[in-house]
């Protein structure tokens, strides 16, 4: 069965916000990442974003808090809507392909369904409703 993690889109402050979220939830961080770690000729980073917040997660409990800072390329992230994403850990690529294609229908596809730069199945999009989704299978 899959399972359903919050995720936040911060302008820049990620890692203060969660280290924050982790002196109230405790805990240690299973993943850091930040653009420099992905970046390559393919991927340009911008050095004063190099050190901003891909990817970040906090354990909850049995579930994951996750976050990333928006690249300024995509402009600021609005502090009032477009703020978070429902991320769904799929347990198959099949069940995440189902999944996906099934709440994706008649939405807007942010990022189509597959191999990502950081070894995951990913994909993103909001579902007709507005509200905005992130459907994910964990390869390793």
């Amino acid at each position: 069965m899959a399972s359903i993690h919050p995720h936040i889109n911060f302008n820049g402050n990620a890692e203060e916000a969660f280290l924050f979220y982790q002196s109230v939830f405790g805990g240690t961080f299973t993943k850091v990442v930040r653009f420099k770690d992905l970046a390559s000729d393919e991927f340009q980073v911008p050095e004063h974003e190099a050190n901003k917040i891909m990817h970040i997660e906090l354990p909850i409990g049995n579930s994951l808090l996750m976050a990333n800072d928006v690249p300024e390329i995509f402009g600021p992230t609005n502090e009032n809507e477009n703020r978070s994403k429902i991320v769904i850990h799929a347990e198959s690529k099949a069940e995440a392909d189902q999944i996906f294609n099934g709440l994706s229908v008649g939405g807007n596809v942010e990022m189509p369904i597959s191999d990502s730069l950081w070894g995951t199945y990913f994909g993103m999009f909001r579902d007709k409703y507005g509200i905005e989704w992130i459907v994910e299978f964990n390869q390793q």
